[in-house]
């Protein structure tokens, strides 16, 4: 037999963004933002374990809280529509098109029931009997009254911090010919934003829902619950034997459970006198009854401390039921499905207990609005601290609608999350500055990872100079054209640090790196200089500068400014009599001499190529070879020096990023230091940020200027693979100030990543007060370019020669040739 869903359906209409069910009841639906998984600290959980006692305890007698946790599976969509996409972007979005994940929305329903006469049992659910009851007039004040509480209940939970909560209005939850609603969601168990159609329900052959096959597990017995519960319980995947990294206590069950279901948690508040009173009157009777069956004696017992508590400790009896549903569309698979929740049950110590006969009535009872239809005998006893704890806490990964940040993976199924760990932490005020620390020893992806996200960045509109060692940003510096200074016999390091773009004037701090190169060269380190000497070469630097442009056909270089020394300014100092003790030009010009053409040096600041480095928006200097020189390096330092503080001063409005990798040592020994610490306390001011990456954490501590600069200065703080660190994490704990749960998750890093998928995990922190671990899941072409292996990338080198020196090309063709088998990678 058929029957109409108008017929039978509980729920009457929508008012004043109320549900008014058929039978009289009033339910006011919230849908809440819960925080992610894997992100709370045990006294976090507790905390929000309590928020919700606190909350629960506002409900008047004969009302019910409905929570209804709806996880469904879906796809990621890739975006291949975007005029703006690069080449890496769009092999990324075919990497990740049709990725799997489970999509999660929660919702609240807190309802206020008529008085009925008798309780709804299994057989007299409106489903069953098709009857309701009588309404009664719905009081004014008493609805009013009803929803001050709700907002009550609202605000509780939202001064948690932990939970966002906003009630939804009539047009969320019913449907229109635009948009389907929570009611239609439900019926049609589609809880995505595509639009969906009513199908058959049918219950003769188990629980349908169109061509879904259902099954409903119930939580409604004390056989079956827990013996123990809490707020939480470890999550051993990514736990180790020094930290323990915590979940909610049903998350097993929640977003940790891979497969459509809806989990319904229902709590029952009923007059607590009254209760009290049925579990006196039902302990006289097993008083009675004690002396002839053991289990009437341990019932006895149970009653007894029930009831103890109740008094002793204040706590308030409610009834409660917890159910889970599943549904696959192919039957063959229900088998599967049900091993799965059972194992999913057995990690919080509960049974499965699969529904048949209630099936329907559970059903019918989770519609939005129709939580008064939940079937008395499927509730059991409990107080409100224990049911809290069957609350599911958590969602997953939420990806950020900030139009900067770099593209992760959700840890848990990879789907692509866009996260901002630069400006909308500064916003939100979690952050005081942009600035990074990375740390991770070799092996670990940091350079992997540091490769993604300045090709982020970069294709965001950022300048980015980077200081390296070890040549981790050839491949991505050749993709951009970006400008690579490296040393090597046949092309050693050119600079013209002389040179001037049209438009562009002698500034004091042009003035002062120039200042700085020279006294540089002339002076060793522990020499000082005289004021008279600083102050003719200020002239000489005036001067130079006012010849050129007196003589427009000579080019700006060290070599003409030599020869301006040389002749203009010596004649000049002679006019005015400056004697050799003042300033002795001879001995300059003699120190200096290297540096002129045909000197040793005289390739080194006479560059006439890669000269704007003032608008190029990539920038590399490669120290490895010259990192130990006594001369090359001091002055490629004060040339790095003087380009970013030139890009932080003069280009307004637009992101700088110097990035300073593997050359602590060389770098402090050449007093690098007090310019990394200018760096980290004013790069804010400019729109910039500093990041150092690095090996070890002695590099930093081996410096203290540099470790209270960086360390105090550095909100952001990037972590990869520590495992092996794990037995001397503490000192590493103390320096980077981490907390118990930053801890627990860095050391939870790669301990269970998918076997099949090729990916490392990184550990962000941002100001202490918001850390995750996610993905660095990228396409075959983006790690083409960001590997480090030197086969890989000589591999890529040798396909770009095969292309004639096409980047993309050759990427492209190596691409082709691994996924056809060609090369075995």
């Amino acid at each position: 037999m058929h029957n109409s869903l108008q017929e039978k359906f509980p729920i009457m209409d929508v008012q004043n963004d109320c549900i008014l069910s058929r039978a009289g009841d009033l339910t006011f639906v919230f849908e809440l933002d819960l925080p992610e998984i894997f992100t709370l600290s045990d006294l976090e959980y507790e905390t929000f374990h309590q928020t919700w006692i606190k909350a629960i305890r506002l409900l008047p007698a004969n009302s019910i809280l409905h929570k209804q946790d709806c996880f469904t599976q879906e796809q990621y969509q890739g975006d291949f529509d975007a005029a703006h996409q690069s080449t890496l972007d769009r092999c990324s979005e075919r990497y990740f098109h049709e990725r799997a994940y489970l999509g999660h929305r929660c919702f609240l329903m807190l309802t206020k029931r008529q008085k009925r006469q008798k309780q709804v049992s299994s057989l007299t659910s409106s489903l069953i009997t098709g009857r309701f009851l009588q309404p009664q007039l719905v009081d004014g004040s008493a609805l009013a009254e009803f929803q001050g509480i709700a907002l009550q209940f609202q605000q509780i939970l939202i001064d948690s911090g932990l939970v966002k909560c906003r009630g939804l209005q009539r047009s969320e939850i019913l449907s229109s010919s635009q948009h389907k609603g929570l009611l239609e969601s439900y019926c049609c168990l589609s809880f995505n934003q595509q639009q969906a159609q009513v199908q058959d329900i049918t219950f003769s052959e188990g629980l349908r829902v169109g061509d879904q096959h259902c099954q409903i597990y119930s939580l409604a017995d004390t056989d079956v619950l827990p013996r123990l519960c809490g707020s939480r319980i470890n999550y051993e995947r990514y736990s180790t034997d020094r930290t323990k990294l915590g979940v909610g206590f049903v998350s097993c069950i929640g977003q940790l459970l891979n497969c459509n279901h809806i989990y319904n948690q229902y709590i029952v508040i009923e007059d607590p006198v009254n209760t009290i009173q049925k579990f006196e009157r039902k302990r006289l009777r097993l008083q009675s009854l004690a002396a002839y069956s053991r289990q009437n004696l341990l019932a006895r017992d149970a009653t007894n401390d029930f009831l103890n508590e109740a008094l002793s400790q204040k706590h308030q009896p409610i009834r409660a039921h917890f159910n889970l549903m599943v549904w696959e569309s192919r039957k063959d698979k229900l088998f599967e499905l049900k091993n799965q929740v059972s194992s999913a049950l057995a990690q919080m110590d509960a049974l499965s207990k699969l529904e048949t006969v209630g099936a329907p009535q559970l059903f019918w009872a989770g519609i939005p609005g129709n939580a008064s239809d939940l079937p008395v005998n499927d509730l059991f006893d409990t107080f409100i601290q224990q049911a809290a704890c069957f609350l599911n806490l958590e969602t997953a990964y939420k990806t950020s609608t900030s139009p900067v940040g770099i593209r992760l993976g959700d840890r848990l199924n990879g789907r692509p999350l866009h996260v901002d760990i630069s400006d909308e932490p500064m916003r939100l005020g979690i952050c005081s500055n942009r600035n990074k620390f990375i740390l991770g020893p070799s092996g670990s992806g940091k350079s992997f990872f540091t490769n993604h996200m300045l090709r982020t960045y970069y294709q965001q509109g950022s300048h980015l100079v980077l200081v390296d060692v070890g040549h981790s940003y050839k491949g991505l510096c050749d993709m951009l054209c970006g400008y690579y200074f490296t040393y090597n016999e046949r092309k050693p390091l050119q600079f013209n640090p002389f040179f001037l773009n049209d438009g562009d004037t002698l500034d004091t701090e042009k003035k002062e790196s120039l200042k700085a190169l020279l006294l540089a060269l002339w002076k060793k380190d522990d020499e000082k200089y005289r004021r008279s000497e600083y102050v003719a070469l200020s002239n000489a630097i005036t001067g130079y500068y006012h010849f050129l442009d007196q003589q427009p056909q000579c080019f700006a270089c060290f070599d003409t400014f030599y020869e301006y020394l040389a002749k203009d300014y010596l004649q000049q100092l002679q006019v005015e009599g400056v004697s050799v003790n003042n300033f002795d030009i001879d001995n300059l010009l003699y120190v200096l001499r290297p540096y002129y053409k045909g000197g040793e040096f005289d390739y080194l600041l006479n560059a006439k190529e890669n000269l704007d480095l003032l608008e190029q928006r990539f920038i590399v200097f490669e120290l490895d070879e010259i990192k130990d020189h006594p001369i090359l390096f001091p002055v490629v330092t004060i040339i790095i020096m003087e380009v970013f503080i030139s890009k932080m001063r003069k280009l307004k409005g637009i992101r700088k990023v110097i990035l300073i990798e593997e050359a602590w040592k060389a770098l402090m020994k050449e007093g690098f230091a007090s310019y990394i610490q200018y760096l980290f306390k004013t790069v804010r001011k400019f729109y910039g940020e500093a990041i150092v990456v690095t090996q070890e954490v002695d590099d930093i501590i081996s410096s203290p200027i540099v470790k209270q600069a960086i360390i105090n200065n550095s909100d952001c703080k990037i972590l990869l693979d520590q495992s092996k660190y794990q037995n001397k994490f503490d000192q590493i704990q103390e320096l980077l100030g981490l907390t118990l749960k930053e801890k627990a998750q860095v050391l939870s890093l790669n301990r269970s990543n998918d076997p099949k998928l090729k990916y490392k995990e990184v550990f962000i922190s941002l100001g202490g007060q918001l850390s995750k671990v996610y993905r660095t899941e990228v396409s075959l072409e983006e790690y083409l370019v960001f590997s480090t292996e030197q086969k890989e990338k000589l591999l890529l080198a040798e396909y770009i020669e095969r292309s004639g020196g096409d980047f993309n090309g050759g990427l492209r063709a190596l691409a082709q040739a691994i996924r056809n088998r060609e090369i075995n990678f």
